[in-house]
């Protein structure tokens, strides 16, 4: 039986043949939590992907984590009467997902080209780590992918080697790029009749999804790209400070004027810090002794204390918690993100399930394993008698598939700039609506309103000036949003509402509008009130407490990575392109909630599964920890470095005939998962001696010779220059006419066959198109356009040096 046949479901028509394996499952897996019916095939016999670490009963929880709420279905490709049957299923499904190594033998016999010219209407979507061409042979882990996406050179701090993020979180992040492109494939499909196939490869994927170096950064960054960041882990652990107190420690982000003045009142008013200049933010950084004495105000006070505190103050504060004191607080205990799966005859574990909310509700999957249960002879007439999905006419141009769609995008700062851009690089007119009196932190925070950060993440896009406070204000967006078809928010939940623009007032003007609201701490639950910034999202997230160095508790290295942000706008742009969907079967819009914590949580499912059992005492098949060598080992050069993460015992070999050490080899003790582990420190010894003295390019080619998975550290500002990054055409310049030197952005999502590749118009100025919109939009003659502008109601260019404050995010 069909799961998904409810219309009220985004992806409600669409079915997927689910071909991915380990964490890349998770792409079909967020298109079953939109409502698609996701049938995950299998190969027969002993498949390991079920029972990888850490596992319980033979059931691993990363396997869970990527494949809950999927149909299973088991076939031989080396069989060709299986094929014939893959055959037959992809001349009905909307969307292929597949994972093979480009070249290999499984890559032979799936034969991608052979299917999309039997079937030319159907998407394929094929992801691998490094696509196909050069590096194809190249191995990847998570590890190798944050060195070669520009994130592990950002990631630590000043003087100590480069610190490996915690989880997965690259792999999971090119997880949700991979969703994206799909649908923007499946949307152009519906308009054009004709499919296309799509390569995403994971370094990709991470390069573009958690945290690029060349794209919209932090407000505390005043408008520096990553890119153009200092040479090795930048002396900024004062822009997000982390304080002891009583019980642990605090996190205070104080970025806005406001924000400051309420820290200068609740360190009383200190003779000190008086001075008007400190108003600005880099006048802060620069001033050490600020520190200080915020360190001696919360020493002596509790969290719980300091956050009440904060709250009082108007000074966005969060705890460092752990993973499980996050699990363990009612915000999450009563949110509805996790739910309880059976991992065997009487054991649960919890694992998030529905990190979108669509017109109020989580967006979950029937929370069900994929079994092998399916009968393909049976998939292939329900799916047969399912009829042909709607085409789209609407809107759409080929390679373009957003064009014509109109965007009011009210989003500020990484994740507001970020949602309405991917919608502009494929078509869409992203109107960015902004107020001088409380203008985006972007704007606010960089030298005349410009800097290449907001160039990043604002191209493509026009700018509206409009005071929003004021009642025409508001019926000027109200008019807009009737003649719209997106509106993008990342306010606090009750922000919209409190300038009467609702979700609920909205679609009462326009029913086909889709609402989108994106916030810290999500729509509900006793944190929604909360300020917040990414990093004390992750700091409550229970992300910063692993984001440290094992030799000091002290020690967080999260400081300067943007995360979840980029990621969080994808997934509700993915989103919004399923809801276009929903909207041409229905005539309706709707209404889009998301909440970063939510975003960082789904993407540590098997941690958060594993935190939990570990808790109850249940015992897990990965006691003794990942393998060895597993690290970061310095090479030769200036703050050089190399990645290397075995995986296994052939990896060890390989390892072993690369370095060409015979003791290493030889060594019985070393020859398994646990001796290595046991002998971690001398292994790592020998492992450095043979690094050092290699440059970090030479040692990866070397290794990955072997096949082992390794990767030189990356900065962001070399990543253009990059071999692996050139032949994917990553990168794209342009021209903004307010600085200096060209912009460098990242380039299409994903390379496909008939998309095109984004467009390069330069970001708006403030208020620089908002005559012509009122003009052509509005139906405003001049003399009223002149009479809302002296009313400070329409706002053009020269409002901005009226601006007081950064808006919050």
């Amino acid at each position: 039986m069909l799961m998904t046949t409810a219309a009220t479901r985004p992806l409600g028509d669409l079915r997927v043949l689910d071909l991915a394996s380990g964490a890349i499952g998770g792409i079909g897996r967020l298109l079953a939590e939109l409502g698609a019916d996701v049938v995950k095939v299998e190969p027969c016999g002993d498949y390991p992907e079920r029972t990888e670490q850490p596992a319980y009963g033979g059931l691993s929880l990363g396997f869970v984590a990527a494949n809950l709420g999927k149909r299973g279905l088991t076939l031989d490709l080396a069989r060709e009467e299986d094929r014939a049957i893959l055959d037959a299923l992809a001349g009905e499904a909307d969307l292929l997902l597949e994972a093979t190594v480009p070249g290999s033998t499984e890559a032979k016999l799936l034969d991608v080209a052979g299917l999309r010219n039997r079937h030319p209407t159907l998407v394929v979507l094929s992801v691998s780590a490094f696509g196909p061409g050069t590096f194809q042979d190249f191995v990847a882990t998570d590890a190798v992918l944050q060195a070669l996406n520009g994130v592990l050179a950002r990631s630590g701090l000043a003087g100590r080697a480069p610190l490996l993020p915690p989880g997965e979180l690259a792999i999971q992040c090119a997880v949700v790029q991979a969703a994206y492109a799909a649908l923007i494939g499946c949307l152009h499909r519906r308009q054009t009749g004709t499919g296309d196939h799509l390569d995403l490869s994971l370094l990709d994927g991470a390069a573009q999804a958690l945290d690029p170096g060349h794209g919209i950064a932090g407000s505390a960054s005043a408008g520096v790209l990553a890119s153009q960041m200092p040479r090795g882990r930048p002396e900024i652990t004062n822009y997000y400070p982390i304080f002891t107190c009583r019980d642990g420690q605090v996190r205070l982000c104080i970025l806005a004027a406001r924000q400051w003045r309420g820290m200068f009142e609740w360190l009383g008013r200190p003779a000190l810090f008086s001075d008007p200049r400190f108003d600005s933010l880099s006048v802060r950084h620069a001033t050490p002794e600020l520190n200080v004495a915020i360190a001696a105000l919360v020493a002596g006070k509790t969290r719980a204390e300091i956050e009440a505190e904060g709250k009082r103050f108007g000074v966005p504060t969060a705890p460092i918690l752990t993973l499980k004191e996050t699990l363990d607080s009612p915000h999450l205990r009563d949110g509805g993100l996790l739910r309880d799966v059976e991992l065997a005859p009487g054991l649960t574990a919890p694992f998030s399930d529905g990190v979108l909310k669509i017109d109020g509700k989580r967006a979950r999957t029937a929370g069900i394993l994929p079994t092998g249960e399916v009968n393909p002879s049976e998939l292939l007439a329900e799916w047969s008698r399912g009829g042909t999905a709607p085409v789209i006419d609407g809107f759409g141009a080929p390679g373009r598939p957003l064009k014509g769609l109109r965007v009011i995008d009210l989003g500020t700062i990484v994740v507001g700039a970020e949602q309405g851009r991917l919608l502009a690089d494929y078509g869409a007119e992203v109107i960015k609506v902004e107020c001088a009196e409380f203008p985006d932190g972007m704007r606010a925070n960089s030298d005349g309103g410009m800097s290449a950060s907001i160039a990043a993440g604002h191209r493509n896009k026009r700018s509206l000036g409009l005071n929003l406070r004021s009642e025409k204000g508001r019926e000027l967006l109200l008019e807009l949003a009737g003649q719209s078809d997106v509106v993008l928010s990342n306010f606090k939940p009750g922000g919209m509402a409190s300038l009467g623009l609702s979700a609920e007032t909205l679609l009462a003007r326009n029913p086909r509008l889709i609402v989108v609201e994106s916030s810290a701490y999500g729509d509900e639950g006793p944190w929604a009130d909360r300020m917040g910034y990414g990093p004390l999202v992750r700091a409550s997230a229970g992300l910063t407490a692993q984001w440290r160095y094992e030799d000091d508790p002290k020690a967080f290295g999260d400081t300067v990575t943007v995360y979840p942000d980029h990621v969080a706008a994808r997934l509700a742009t993915t989103a919004v392109l399923a809801l276009l969907l929903r909207r041409a079967r229905t005539g309706r819009g709707g209404r889009i909630a998301l909440g970063q914590i939510d975003v960082i949580l789904s993407q540590m499912a098997a941690m958060v599964a594993k935190t939990v059992l570990s808790s109850r005492g249940v015992l897990l098949a990965d006691a003794i920890g990942r393998d060895s060598p597993w690290g970061v080992f310095p090479s030769e050069g200036d703050d050089d470095w190399i990645v290397i993460s075995i995986r296994g015992d052939e990896d060890w070999r390989n390892l072993c005939t690369a370095m060409a050490c015979p003791d290493l080899a030889s060594d019985p003790g070393s020859a398994n998962r646990a001796g290595r582990v046991a002998a971690r420190s001398r292994i790592d010894t020998a492992v450095a001696a043979w690094t050092r003295v290699r440059t970090a390019t030479e040692a990866m080619a070397s290794l990955q010779r072997h096949k082992v998975p390794a990767a030189a550290m990356a900065r962001a500002s070399e990543m253009p220059e990059s071999p692996f990054f050139r032949s994917r055409t990553m990168f794209q310049t342009f021209v903004q006419p307010q600085l200096d030197i060209p912009v460098t952005v990242d380039n299409a999502p994903v390379r496909a066959s008939r998309l095109a590749c984004p467009p390069l118009a330069p970001a708006p100025m403030f208020g620089e198109h908002s005559i012509e919109i009122a003009r052509d939009l509005l139906g405003l003659c001049p003399d009223d356009i002149a009479s809302l502008i002296a009313e400070g109601v329409l706002q053009t260019g020269s409002s901005v040096d009226r601006r007081v404050e950064p808006a919050a995010a």
